[in-house]
């Protein structure tokens, strides 16, 4: 597996490249999830399409925000239970025992989801390879991630205290959140991914030289 680790503002600014890269996909695909998270089941199908817009972008592609209510999300749907379940089954005693075994454990296997739709691995299999790969990088993510989280929330706090627009001004950053935090899961994928599957990166090469 390759050892390379991530560098913290190299990531931050291959977020922003994916981002300008894919700016108005991210956002339609954004206002569609927030749109129809609220459906029953058919949330589940876009959920599972986000995660595959995730992959998607992670590959250097354009995304399609259509790709949200994409009719074969719902052939992963048995898989995608069946992971939750088990992560929530674990991470949830892991929190018992105090919040950093929980956060370190979600943290570990939050490329889980990712690697079983992409490389169509099993749930367990899926939490082994995500665990593997962020070995020795989980502390960077978390900063990676909080950096993101912090920087829209105040952004997102101090404008809504605009007297009469400050709400609307609320929900567009909300929205760009999940775009932006969408791009960085991209980036972070695709790094992660070729760690657990450097073969696939060689192949790949290989075609381009060809």
């Amino acid at each position: 597996m390759d050892t390379k680790k991530l560098d913290f503002m190299a990531t931050l600014k291959e977020t922003i490249d994916y981002g300008i890269k894919n700016v108005a996909s991210l956002l339609l695909m954004a206002v569609l999830y927030v749109l129809t998270v609220w459906i029953p089941y058919l949330n589940v199908g876009t959920t599972i399409g986000l995660y595959k817009g995730v992959v998607e972008i992670s590959k250097g592609k354009v995304l399609n925000p259509m790709i949200l209510f994409d009719k074969q999300n719902f052939e992963n749907i048995g898989n995608f239970f069946i992971l939750i379940g088990i992560e929530f089954m674990a991470i949830v005693p892991a929190y018992l025992m105090g919040i950093i075994p929980g956060v370190v454990l979600g943290i570990a296997w939050g490329f889980a989801i990712l690697f079983m739709i992409d490389k169509g691995t099993t749930p367990l299999q899926s939490l082994k390879v995500s665990y593997d790969a962020t070995y020795g990088e989980k502390w960077t993510i978390f900063f990676l991630e909080l950096v993101v989280s912090i920087v829209f929330g105040l952004v997102g706090s101090l404008l809504a205290s605009i007297p009469k627009v400050g709400i609307l001004f609320f929900i567009i950053v909300m929205i760009l959140t999940v775009a932006v935090m969408i791009s960085l899961q991209a980036v972070l994928y695709k790094h992660f991914s070729s760690k657990a599957f450097p073969e696939e990166e060689i192949v790949e090469e290989t075609v381009i030289t060809e």
